[in-house]
């Protein structure tokens, strides 16, 4: 039996009339690198927020085994701290005795140099490797990341590709939200969002590979 990191069970969510999420059941294995596609409006930053904890559904239910790491699709940073400050107040939240894992993650996504400028000073594509960094700097077993790569140059794009399945096979579960067709043969498993429910396809694309790793 597969070991899950997480578990969505009949989730339900609406806003004012709008029933976003209808009975939306989702699970994520442990060492999955999973997609989620569907229409703009079809609920995927909904359903990664509910997952994250940052949003409480109106009915049903999620169980996360483990810390779960949140990349939202519009970065949240502040504009007057830099980088390396970011990554200090994080270590903090985290309660983390060392930023190791974080300058490797600067490394990684080539933006070492950035460390002492000020949010306001990068691009938006330095912007989105910071928001991704502090998703991630904590090794949290699990990832969910809305449109992630917004932004990114393609040689940033292709590094986190590289990421992501880097941490698939350290055993982690990746989530990504995506709207690129080209991103299907990039997953494990595919989840396509459309009238409030989740249907896990391996026929979106001839490159989805089939079911569980």
């Amino acid at each position: 039996m597969e070991r899950m990191n997480v578990r969505v069970v009949d989730v339900r969510k609406s806003y004012g009339r709008r029933e976003v999420l209808r009975g939306a059941c989702l699970d994520v294995p442990r060492g999955t690198l999973m997609g989620v596609v569907g229409e703009n409006g079809a609920g995927k930053s909904t359903l990664l927020r509910i997952i994250s904890g940052q949003l409480r559904p109106d009915a049903g239910s999620v169980h996360r085994y483990g810390r779960v790491g949140y990349c939202p699709q519009h970065p949240v940073l502040n504009d007057v701290l830099t980088v390396d400050q970011h990554l200090r107040y994080f270590q903090v939240a985290y309660d983390l005795s060392t930023l190791s894992p974080a300058e490797e993650l600067l490394e990684t996504l080539g933006f070492a140099a950035s460390r002492r400028c000020r949010v306001a000073e990068l691009s938006g594509g330095t912007r989105q490797k910071l928001n991704l960094t502090l998703a991630l700097m904590h090794d949290p077993p699990t990832v969910v990341l809305d449109e992630p790569y917004q932004g990114f140059d393609w040689d940033t794009y292709l590094r986190f590709w590289q990421l992501a399945e880097r941490l698939r096979d350290q055993g982690r579960s990746v989530v990504v939200v995506s709207h690129l067709a080209h991103d299907a043969d990039r997953f494990d498993r595919l989840g396509q969002l459309a009238g409030g429910r989740i249907d896990i396809r391996a026929d979106i694309s001839d490159g989805v590979r089939d079911g569980a790793r």
